[in-house]
């Protein structure tokens, strides 16, 4: 495992890291902040593998993130390219890979209980997880954000972007906000980070 990961995870884990990322087919890189995405999975032409994790995350979802594209590598290795990408094979696997990182040598001891809800039926993203995602950004050294689910309905907002929209009604588990230009309406995860206008 290249040192410059070891910097971005949680010391214990290290040692287990190091023994999943032992291929001689498979590349890690940390890469500058995505706003759609914490990591990535890709098979190259070449048949070499490249996971990529965003630089900017936590150890804990920095950790998460790893072994979600860890799994997806593993999966597809046991089962063949034709499985679901976040399907019963990749859960089962993503599943196996994170126990033994689920303890409170690795991750703080109010996570776990969390984590293991979560990792009961895992999500093709721990942002759907609101619990978790939130607990999580708990951790950010910039954790004095604002979320969606925080504002008042009615509430005119901008994202990373600079769009703006007007914060609507919940539905099942996102709001509809309207953007303010065009007038269209889109549906937002609770824990989206905005400012307020």
């Amino acid at each position: 495992m290249q040192n410059t990961l070891q910097s971005y995870i949680p010391k214990p884990s290290i040692p287990i890291v190091q023994e999943l990322l032992d291929h001689d087919e498979l590349d890690v890189m940390v890469k500058p902040e995505r706003k759609t995405r914490h990591g990535d999975y890709r098979k190259l032409p070449n048949g070499r593998h490249v996971i990529t994790v965003n630089s900017n995350l936590n150890p804990y979802r920095f950790l998460i993130t790893l072994i979600h594209e860890v799994a997806h590598f593993e999966a597809f290795k046991k089962y063949g390219m034709q499985i679901k990408p976040h399907g019963k094979e990749w859960k089962y696997t993503f599943q196996h890979l994170m126990l033994p990182f689920i303890n409170p040598e690795v991750f703080p001891k109010e996570l776990l209980p969390i984590l293991a809800k979560h990792f009961i039926n895992p999500k093709a993203t721990s942002d759907t997880d609101h619990i978790l995602s939130i607990a999580l950004k708990q951790y950010d050294e910039n954790s004095d954000k604002t979320y969606i689910f925080e504002v008042p309905e009615g509430s005119v907002f901008k994202i990373h972007n600079g769009r703006q929209f007007k914060k609507g009604n919940k539905r099942v588990k996102r709001f509809e906000c309207v953007e303010i230009k065009t007038g269209k309406v889109y549906l937002f995860n609770p824990q989206v980070e905005i400012e307020v206008i």
